[in-house]
């Protein structure tokens, strides 16, 4: 089995970084969502790589003490084989050599899975949000301090 390759994500990700997006979600985002997290600053953004082939990628925001976590898929045929941990562990570790001293993110109230995922990184929940999701679902926040 190929070795998993995680790097910052550049322009030329964006392509397969939409066709995992459209394959993982049931509203997700627009192409130049990506393109524009790409151009912003205070961004941290990964993608995961098998044999050349994208198979999973993380994109975060900091700003000064706080980062959050905007998305994280990987493909379905790459799951549970630690590739999010991974993307997470690299996301964790940037966030403490930046002084960053929170990091946030959502979860479906009906992922318990991901939420599941979350709690093993020491995130816990602090609140929901209704009607979050475009479908009408509430999201849970969930909060890791470092």
């Amino acid at each position: 089995m190929n070795e998993v390759e995680i790097r910052i994500a550049t322009p030329g990700d964006v392509d397969e970084v939409h066709a995992l997006e459209m394959r993982a979600f049931p509203a997700p985002w627009r192409r130049d969502f990506f393109e524009s997290e790409l151009r912003a600053s205070g961004r941290f953004n990964l993608i995961a790589r098998r044999g050349g082939k994208l198979i999973g990628y993380l994109f975060s925001m900091w700003f000064f003490d706080e980062m959050h976590v905007n998305k994280i898929a990987v493909a379905e045929q790459e799951r549970r084989k630690g590739i999010a941990a991974e993307l997470m562990d690299k996301c964790i570790r940037f966030a403490r050599a930046n002084r960053i001293n929170s990091i946030s993110l959502e979860v479906r109230k009906s992922n318990s899975g991901a939420q599941e995922f979350y709690r093993t990184l020491d995130f816990t929940p602090s609140y929901t949000r209704p009607r979050y999701y475009p479908d009408g679902e509430a999201a849970v926040v969930m909060m890791k301090h470092l």
